[in-house]
């Protein structure tokens, strides 16, 4: 658990002190050692300073990784590979037992390489992002989802990735871009060349029916999150008690692992109480953490900081977001599950039933399918880099890749009807039921996040007692938070 970089001078240039650079500005709470590696010399010390001796690496290729623990087998990185080094933030599923993700990744990467790297994204089920220094180029993964994120850019002197855009800030990359989920990029002194590896495709639905599609996901829902908590006894889930997170409550009780209830709210929301009874009705442990208005004044700037934009909704999704992941930290769990990707892949939000009654159902599907292929910036990279600075890996049961294939090739029946106040995500109630959740838990309609927690009305009281609209208030935020902090 951390955050990996990799940049290449393309003068020639010795890279290593803006490697150091670009890790020191990624450093979480607990960070426990920091690496870097030329292809042919790695070095790892506790203390990142320790690697700004000129003298440690000597290369125009530098690759590098900020470590915190999370499983007892983690280990600190680069890792040395034969003529190349490796960073690896990830996990691969199923887990090997005592067995380092990276140290599985890298006897699977030995030459010819370039293959290899493409069997790993093509076939290896997991959540992450991967960079390797070879003698004269760079090769960087990700997963097909991009559940973990990495950025990419490139400058007259630099092209670089990182987990975090921040990084590419440091040295002087402005223009960034998140790198496309399931690809694996080439990098050199030109610059960067991609190949699909492994992504998405948008074709014509299958036949199936309600009662076909509901067992097919059950099975699915069942094997991610076996996978996802085998060899835990304890996790925490990010709980709204909504379809979601109740259904992955419900399954990973039915687990190897002890589950723990997370629920974070502004005072007097409604929507705590109901989480209270659903906790209470599925007999598990709830722990309630209920904020003031003041709070969300308090965290914006570490938010805005964390996600890296300014966007009223990410921002309003991810003050709540901080405050389970601060708790889960706070409570020592090291991984927290959460039911983001089941909007997207299922039709869970309302402009989707408004889409399709202006436009109709094939239109709708292909929106759907949009928002499925962009997730990784719209949802997923934001709630990550939140709980990587606490600590806390964050562990998405719906955002596989077999799930997403299994979503986008449903018919659009089988997700909402184009009738107003409709249910939606209707082959996942389904399976609900048919797992055995209560009806009401099943048939309770969505409230979004920032709304059901009173972030976004808090936000925008904010942004009035400044005398701006919303969106004015927090891109001064981060344009101010930026200015101090990169």
């Amino acid at each position: 658990m951390g955050a990996i970089i990799a940049v290449l001078n393309k003068r020639g240039e010795n890279a290593a002190e803006k490697a150091v650079s670009m890790l020191k500005v990624l450093t979480p709470r607990n960070a426990e050692a920091f690496g870097i590696a030329s292809p042919f010399i790695t070095r790892i010390e506790k203390i990142v300073d320790a690697l700004q001796s000129r003298d440690v690496i000597k290369s125009h290729m530098v690759i590098g990784h900020v470590f915190s623990k999370i499983l007892n087998h983690d280990k600190p990185q680069p890792i040395e590979l034969d003529n190349a080094t490796l960073v690896f933030e990830g996990r691969t599923y199923p887990p090997i037992k005592d067995v380092p993700d990276v140290e599985a990744v890298a006897k699977k990467l030995q030459p010819s390489r370039e293959e290899a790297v493409k069997t790993l994204i093509k076939e290896v089920e997991g959540d992450f992002a991967f960079a390797i220094a070879e003698t004269e180029r760079l090769i960087a993964g990700r997963d097909a989802m991009g559940v973990r994120p990495l950025y990419y850019g490139e400058n007259a002197s630099f092209a670089a990735l990182a987990s975090e855009r921040k990084a590419l800030w440091k040295i002087g990359v402005e223009k960034t871009d998140s790198f496309p989920p399931g690809h694996i990029a080439f990098v050199n002194k030109n610059g960067f060349k991609f190949k699909p590896v492994k992504t998405l495709t948008y074709s014509k639905p299958r036949k199936i029916t309600m009662q076909t599609a509901a067992k097919e996901l059950q099975t699915l829902l069942q094997h991610s999150i076996k996978e996802r908590v085998s060899g835990l006894k304890e996790v925490a889930v990010a709980f709204s008690g909504g379809l979601d997170s109740s259904t992955i409550a419900f399954l990973v009780k039915k687990s190897e692992a002890n589950v723990h209830l997370i629920h974070v709210s502004l005072e007097k929301q409604s929507e705590t109480e109901h989480a209270r009874m659903v906790a209470e009705e599925l007999k598990m442990p709830i722990h309630v953490y209920l904020f003031k208005e003041e709070n969300v004044e308090e965290d914006l700037q570490k938010v805005v900081w964390l996600i890296e934009e300014p966007d009223p909704i990410k921002v309003s999704i991810g003050i709540p977001f901080y405050w389970a992941a601060q708790k889960a930290a706070e409570m020592k769990f090291k991984v927290m599950l959460a039911g983001q990707g089941a909007d997207e892949l299922f039709g869970g939000y309302r402009r989707y039933i408004d889409y399709y009654l202006l436009y109709g159902g094939e239109k709708t599907r292909k929106m759907i399918f949009n928002d499925v292929i962009r997730i990784h910036e719209s949802n997923l990279e934001r709630d990550f880099k939140i709980c990587n600075f606490h600590n806390v890996e964050l562990r998405l049961p719906f955002a596989t890749y077999k799930m997403a294939k299994f979503a986008v090739d449903l018919p659009i029946k089988l997700k909402i009807e184009p009738r107003q106040k409709a249910l939606r995500k209707l082959v996942l109630r389904r399976a609900a039921e048919n797992l055995g959740l209560p009806k009401h838990i099943v048939e309770k309609s969505k409230r979004a996040m920032q709304y059901a927690t009173g972030v976004n009305k808090a936000l925008k009281k904010l942004a009035k007692k400044h005398g701006v609209p919303i969106r004015g208030y927090l891109n001064k935020t981060f344009q101010k938070t930026i200015k101090e902090m990169v």
